[in-house]
């Protein structure tokens, strides 16, 4: 158990220091960083979420379906129920809530949920892997970057609500980074295979989604101060509990296999991703406390991933 949870988190804590140093030491420039975001929302990552659904099989992919109606349900509750709070109670604007609920609401599954998922259930589990950040990247990343768009065209001249509204939501499905896992899933659905060359074509700048992403998280904190507050506690404590125990309290009522509810609550206990950082950059906006809640959330998480791996899966 600790060797899972030191293989999982220490290559996460060291990449983001290597970008934290980069940054801190001038070797790479933090406040210009539009290049390695776009290095991973519009390549890198999508290409390892295509990657990894389409060379699903059919029946594989099928069998996850209640998988992906869990884990896509649970991250929607949680980013509603933090948007919401975050307008009503601090007074956030639409974009600021926005970005802070994806970052609750999407686990790092990429950074972190991979090395887990490696170390616990090996190769069985990165099929399930892929449809939680499908789960994630198609139904929640929609919804965060709508309201974006939105609050980014809210003064756009002679342009009525619904026009915007339609054109955001038009903008928000054709990022790669959410059109590459429904591509993905109809292809495997579909029966359609890459090939041996596309695959490897693809999963070659695929590989590089993770580490780059949390190489320019670190690079992006640099720039910035840590804030500890009540904001970024109250975020740390949704994510690294409310979010495994809601999955917890959804899969004890629905009748879900034992096996698929392990791996639903273990994936759901991953801490905070960096959707919102990225997503925060590529708008312009302040990426400090989102910067924040993904530290403090992935630290405390050594306390909660240790006991939901020693409690889901004993050895």
């Amino acid at each position: 158990m600790s060797n899972a949870i030191l293989l999982a988190l220490a290559p996460v804590f060291f990449v983001m220091a290597l970008g934290f140093a980069a940054g801190r030491l001038h070797v790479v420039d933090n406040h210009q960083v539009g290049g390695f975001n776009a290095l991973v929302m519009d390549f890198a990552l999508p290409a390892s979420l295509f990657v990894a659904t389409a060379s699903a099989s059919r029946s594989e992919m099928s069998a996850q379906a209640p998988l992906f109606a869990i884990l896509g349900g649970v991250m929607l509750l949680m980013y509603f129920a933090t948007y919401a709070i975050q307008r009503i109670l601090s007074k956030a604007s639409r974009a600021d809530a926005s970005i802070e609920a994806l970052t609750i609401a999407f686990p790092n599954l990429a950074g972190v949920g991979l090395p887990i998922v490696s170390a616990v259930m090996g190769p069985p589990g990165m099929v399930q892997l892929a449809v939680a950040l499908a789960a994630g990247s198609i139904l929640v990343s929609p919804i965060a970057l709508i309201v974006l768009e939105l609050d980014k065209g809210q003064s756009s001249s002679g342009e009525t609500p619904s026009a915007r509204t339609l054109r955001a939501l038009r903008r928000a499905l054709t990022k790669p980074v959410v059109l590459a896992p429904i591509l993905g899933i109809v292809m495997s659905l579909c029966g359609l295979e890459l090939g041996p060359v596309v695959e490897a074509s693809l999963a070659l700048i695929a590989h590089a989604s993770a580490g780059v992403a949390l190489f320019l998280t670190g690079l992006i904190l640099s720039a910035q101060s840590f804030r500890l507050n009540w904001k970024i506690v109250a975020a740390t404590g949704m994510a690294d509990i409310i979010r495994p125990l809601a999955t917890a309290a959804v899969v004890f009522i629905l009748p879900v296999p034992s096996e698929m509810a392990k791996v639903a609550i273990l994936l759901s206990a991953v801490p905070s991703g960096f959707f919102g950082i990225l997503f925060a950059v590529n708008y312009r906006l302040d990426s400090a406390i989102t910067g924040s809640m993904v530290i403090a959330s992935t630290v405390f998480s050594i306390i909660t991933m240790a006991i939901a791996i020693a409690v889901l899966f004993p050895r």
